[in-house]
């Protein structure tokens, strides 16, 4: 039922009946590369109850492909609606150094273990561009972001899986510089931060326009973050090297 929930919101999330209302273009960015962890830290439930560990030491921390689909429609002259695929998926086999207890069962140590990491992201984004000039483009806004993760250990008969569906909202900002008619730069954030977690999704990459509805895109993004609640702990960082290509009619 969750899985099917989320689909349902991707797909309105991707063809929102406000883009169709008002007078623009749409830009189909594909994006893919390669991506890796810095770390991948977990705790479930966040209580003396269960071990931390480093989801890594079972999946492995990449580098693994990735893609993401980004549709984006412009609203009239300052106003534009965004949605985004991201998935994460990573899967792996490992050990861990001493037992590790988590979400009501326990992992022997020095035994094979076969891991599941899952972060798909589904959002949307309203920005204004509140400087418009021939070099330079800044736009601000908020994103509302609903994740469907996952982690999963098996071991033998062994089986503990913590699901998590949800939405947080973000703050938006975007920042191009041209440098000239062909060639340009791009900064684009998605980011929030509390007492319970924080979020940031940041990118900055170059862009080469070939032609009028086509643009090249080279560029790093990292994405951080994670919770801290009574019932969960988890906390990752991630690294992408990106290429994407973006359509506009």
């Amino acid at each position: 039922m969750q899985r099917q929930t989320v689909k349902l919101l991707c797909c309105a999330l991707l063809l929102s009946p406000l883009a169709a209302l008002a007078d623009g273009y749409t830009e189909v960015t594909l994006e893919g590369g390669i991506l890796g962890f810095s770390y991948n830290d977990a705790q479930i439930p966040n209580s003396s109850s269960a071990d931390r560990f480093d989801v890594t030491e079972i999946t492995g921390a990449g580098p693994i492909a990735y893609g993401r689909l980004n549709i984006q429609r412009r609203l009239g002259d300052r106003h534009l609606l965004r949605g985004l695929y991201a998935p994460v998926r990573i899967e792996g086999i490992g050990t861990f150094d001493d037992d590790v207890r988590f979400d009501g069962e326990t992992f022997a140590a020095d035994t094979s273990i076969s891991g599941l990491y899952q972060f798909n992201t589904y959002r949307l984004t309203y920005r204004y561009e509140w400087l418009q000039r021939p070099d330079w483009t800044v736009g601000v806004g908020a994103t509302v972001l609903v994740r469907d993760a996952n982690i999963r250990l098996v071991q033998g008969e062994t089986r503990a899986e913590s699901t998590d569906l949800g939405a947080v909202p973000l703050l938006h900002s975007n920042v191009q510089y041209r440098f000239n008619d062909r060639w340009g730069a791009e900064f684009d954030i998605d980011a929030l931060a509390s007492p319970m977690g924080r979020a940031v999704d940041a990118i900055l990459m170059g862009t080469y326009q070939r032609q009028e509805d086509v643009t090249w895109r080279l560029g790093y993004r990292t994405l951080e973050g994670g919770g801290d609640g009574s019932s969960v702990y988890t906390f990752a960082w991630l690294h992408y090297a990106m290429l994407g290509i973006s359509y506009q009619f």
